[in-house]
């Protein structure tokens, strides 16, 4: 039986001994060869694994395992291959079920991937796309905010009353009708639809498309004031944003008191601590107004210069935030300049962080992540890590292929 291991010599056999236990645990089968780690510094050999003086009982029934140049199943080495058995036609895009047979591309919204070797479609569902009738060449057909495809294929809004809309504002929860309180109100013109506060929605008041008269027809306006929704009727007397009556004498000077300061965040009363400061936080599309910044955060942004200057911008962890690394608005580079390698902010310094199979084994950062530790035989898994170069050993998923010895094979891994 075939064996997957993580050691420089493989056993298999009928009676497992207590000292190569771990030899047990982790074998997988997958074709006719599995894998060893690769060992060592460039130019050294497969070293003997000490099994102490367990191996002495039952040795015979032991099958050893020697460096194999043979692809795994579902590997293969293609015209385009850098190393031996470096293609995973189970997987990958530009090589999926054969060599050079490429997944086609249609855009960000329509992605393909390999999946057991054949092309997938999947849909992006923040582009409300959906695939409904299964047919790659149309690509994402459907909508996932239309009647007949509401939030998921087969999800068919019937009732005329609950049609498909947008559940929270953010476009990718989309389901039939709203919750209670809220009405399925048309996006602008159309045809996208939002469930809507309709008891205090100024622009939806009591029904959708109902928008309030900010004047109330004439209606007596005080200072930072104007009419809108409460209770699902229009003509409630408001405060403009962030602005509030605190003193409650509408009369008398309207809504006078900013709600950005120290002593009134948000809401009239509301004070910040010491070592705390009102601010608009952009969150979203919107703004949330609040006491910042929690001990260990640092505010970045707009520092209103008086008590009733409006301060604008957000607390950031200048130690681990990679946009904010060390001092604020200081970013690390994107992960799209890098193309093995993703960036990463540690102590308030911006680091490069290898992605999965990849290392930087020349030391050099200009050429970020340069080396596939998947598949190099000479940096198998970890910079320096040497397969067999003499038997053409394959490296595979950053591990040496090994297959069954012949009885007269003299390359046996002792």
């Amino acid at each position: 039986m075939p064996k997957f291991e993580r050691g420089a010599r493989l056993i298999a056999g009928g009676a497992w001994l207590a000292a190569v236990a771990f030899a047990v645990e982790s074998c997988t089968v997958q074709g006719n060869v599995g894998y060893v780690d690769g060992v060592g510094a460039p130019g050294q050999g497969f070293t003997t694994v000490d099994a102490g003086s367990a191996l002495l009982d039952g040795a015979a029934d032991f099958t050893e395992y020697c460096p194999s140049s043979q692809c795994p199943m579902g590997y293969t080495t293609c015209p385009t291959s850098a190393f031996r058995c470096d293609v995973n036609l189970l997987t990958d895009t530009q090589n999926c079920g054969a060599c050079g047979v490429a997944c086609p591309s249609r855009g960000a919204a329509e992605v393909y991937t390999c999946i057991e070797g054949r092309c997938v479609l999947a849909c992006d569902p923040y582009a409300q796309k959906l695939d409904c009738n299964g047919i790659v060449d149309d690509g994402c057909e459907s909508s996932s905010k239309s009647d007949d495809s509401c939030g998921a294929c087969g999800n068919k809004c019937s009732d005329p009353d609950k049609p498909c809309a947008d559940q929270t504002g953010n476009n990718i929860a989309f389901a039939c009708g709203c919750q209670a309180g809220q009405e399925p109100c048309l996006v602008g013109n159309g045809p996208s639809r939002r469930c809507r506060d309709v008891a205090y929605d100024d622009v939806n008041c009591g029904a959708c498309g109902n928008a309030c008269d900010p004047t109330n027809d004439g209606g007596v306006l005080y200072d930072n004031t104007y009419y809108g929704c409460s209770e699902g009727k229009c003509g409630a007397l408001k405060c403009q944003k962030y602005l509030g009556d605190c003193d409650r004498n509408l009369a008398a000077n309207g809504c006078e008191t900013p709600l950005w300061t120290n002593e009134n965040c948000g809401a009239c009363g509301k004070a910040c601590s010491a070592d705390q400061f009102c601010a608009l936080q952009p969150i979203a599309l919107s703004f949330v107004i609040g006491c910042v910044c929690d001990p260990g955060l640092t505010f970045c942004g707009t520092r209103g210069a008086g008590p009733n200057d409006t301060s604008l911008g957000r607390c950031y962890d200048l130690t681990s935030d990679p946009d904010h690394c060390g001092a604020c608005d200081v970013a690390c580079p994107k992960s799209g300049w890098w193309v093995h390698a993703t960036p990463s902010c540690e102590f308030g310094a911006c680091k490069m962080t290898c992605m999965s199979g990849w290392g930087d084994c020349n030391g050099n950062a200009a050429d970020e992540c340069e080396t596939h530790t998947d598949s190099d035989p000479n940096n198998c898994g970890s910079c320096g890590a040497v397969c067999d170069a003499v038997a053409g050993q394959a490296c595979v998923q950053g591990r040496c292929v090994v297959e069954p010895c012949a009885q007269e094979d003299g390359g046996l891994l002792r």
